[in-house]
């Protein structure tokens, strides 16, 4: 009887300093912002010595110290590091300074997933929305007159892209990609060519590559590829008219030597919510 007391006496013993350690253990609040926009950034890690807490969608997080003063390593993706020395329980707020600055875009080929065009092994030209709206001419008219494409205009609403001066026995059609999507990939159900009838108002930019752009398209790109990108009703909701040419009579009518062209150009774009939105668009 007398060793089991003396057993059960040694065993609490050993338990009370660790239960101690644990009481005076510190609790450090904070939250991790975006230095310039002052968003929280989710998913943050937070790091003290062997210690380590992530912070929750909203950025803010808890993490237990020993002491005070206490470092913190605050990071995330596509932040700079921070190293922050906290003297005092009270909540924290650390922002992160974007890393983007010093990272270079990149554009991954394999599932045509583009980025900037600035490091692509390509030659890259942009027409903007304020030349295509600018222009006179259609947005077909404007790639026609880079150099390198020709258009073959079967109908008014079918034109083919081709490499200008393309000798060899393959196929001389340039890859038309409208928002990411290749326009001959099965299932999209619109024509070849059909993109470029998108409205004016409708465009956001049309970047040409008229060399091999094999590398970012794999063998679709190898005469060149057109990359459209249209107007989101999430971004640009509201009824939009564009007059060209200075005609005022809006039954006039005026087509060029391609066709396809008219005068006025009028889109309507509604958003619901942030799930669903819609747009339509037309040209007289």
């Amino acid at each position: 009887m007398k060793k089991q007391i003396l057993l059960l006496i040694t065993f609490c013993s050993m338990c009370i300093p660790g239960f101690s350690q644990s009481k005076s253990s510190i609790t450090i609040n904070g939250k991790v912002i975006d230095k310039s926009s002052g968003k929280p950034i989710a998913y943050a890690s937070v790091k003290t010595g062997n210690t380590g807490a992530v912070a929750d969608t909203m950025g803010n997080f808890r993490i237990a110290v020993a002491a005070l003063p206490a470092t913190l390593l605050i990071s995330s993706t596509e932040y700079e590091p921070e190293e922050v020395t906290v003297n005092n329980p009270d909540k924290i707020t650390v922002g992160l300074e974007s890393s983007a600055k010093v990272l270079n875009p990149v554009v991954i080929g394999s599932t045509k997933i583009q980025g900037k065009l600035l490091n692509a092994p390509v030659s890259d030209e942009v027409l903007g929305k304020s030349d295509i709206i600018n222009s006179p001419k259609s947005p077909y008219e404007s790639i026609l007159a880079k150099k390198g494409l020709d258009v073959t205009v079967s109908s008014i609403t079918y034109r083919t892209y081709s490499t200008r001066g393309f000798n060899g026995s393959g196929s001389s059609r340039v890859n038309q990609m409208m928002d990411g999507m290749d326009n001959q990939a099965p299932g999209l159900n619109f024509s070849v060519g059909n993109f470029i009838g998108l409205t004016d108002l409708d465009i956001e930019s049309v970047e040409i590559l008229p060399g091999a752009s094999s590398a970012l398209y794999g063998p679709g790109g190898v005469n060149g590829t057109i990359i459209l990108n249209s107007k989101s009703p999430f971004r640009y909701p509201g009824l939009s008219v564009l007059v060209k040419n200075g005609i005022t009579d809006i039954g006039k009518k005026q087509r060029n030597k391609a066709g396809g062209y008219y005068d006025y150009t009028i889109r309507w774009a509604k958003k619901f919510n942030d799930m669903f939105a819609f747009k339509i668009g037309a040209q007289y």
